[in-house]
């Protein structure tokens, strides 16, 4: 259910596409209570999620590869490859022209599951806040597992109250130990059973558990399987970003 501060249920948004009244139909038809001080800022949120969903076509397009750490790769135009594998900004390039960078040049790119939701997020910020705005709050960017600007903020939510755009993660417990890569995929939720995973692509969560059911060890008996915990963006911190009302945050870590 979504309900306005105001204590209105009235949701009645015009100008949605399609896809964002689909999203809002099922916020609205949840037992979970969504409340939003704003018809704007609700409006904001189902625009975030459409561009979330974009930046991850567009990295799925963008020919960028799967890589664990050591055999990670990037244009040293804009980024500067760390010894850990990770990716720093390289000094006087705006964070928006390395960001974009990837998605144009993708083949010259490799990174693993968790920097491509981190780098998806970033892209679909830059998208809806604009350029000014995103080079203003997120400088200095590292993609870097989840080592991210503090800017960039989550909310835990719990299966199954996920919407298009969130992050869900597939562990596989069982995982060959040779093979780390395989111990699950981070992924973001595209439409109900339809995901984007760096890597495999874009698959239902059937498909992408037998792919990881495949690469267990011999003789496992614990199955890949989707976490309860997801990630969805802090929506309303990001409109604060681009109405200039948030302060500007510092990089942290989480755990993915």
């Amino acid at each position: 259910m979504i309900v306005l501060l105001s204590g209105s249920a009235n949701t009645d948004l015009t100008g949605l596409s399609p896809w964002e009244q689909n999203v809002l139909n099922m916020k609205q038809g949840s037992a979970v209570t969504y409340t939003y001080s704003t018809p704007e800022a609700l409006r904001f949120e189902l625009h975030a999620r459409t561009a979330i969903v974009e930046a991850a076509k567009g990295l799925y397009r963008s020919g960028a590869s799967f890589a664990e750490f050591k055999n990670s790769r990037c244009s040293p135009l804009y980024w500067s490859r760390t010894r850990l594998g990770g990716f720093q900004l390289q000094p006087g390039v705006l964070p928006s022209d390395a960001v974009e960078d990837i998605f144009r040049n993708g083949r010259l790119y490799a990174f693993e599951c968790a920097a491509a939701i981190v780098l998806v997020m970033y892209k679909a910020i830059l998208d809806v806040v604009g350029r000014p705005v995103f080079n203003t709050y997120f400088q200095d960017l590292v993609l870097f597992t989840w080592y991210l600007d503090n800017d960039l903020r989550f909310k835990r939510v719990q299966l199954p109250d996920v919407y298009p755009g969130d992050s869900l993660y597939f562990n596989n417990p069982d995982f060959v130990p040779f093979r780390p890569g395989w111990r699950g995929e981070n992924t973001i939720l595209l439409e109900p059973d339809l995901f984007f995973a760096h890597g495999p692509g874009i698959l239902s969560s059937g498909a992408i558990l037998a792919l990881l059911n495949s690469k267990r060890i011999p003789g496992s008996t614990t199955p890949a399987h989707i976490l309860n915990d997801a990630l969805c963006l802090d929506f309303e911190h990001i409109r604060r970003l681009k109405e200039g009302t948030a302060r500007i945050g510092r990089r942290k870590f989480i755990s993915g």
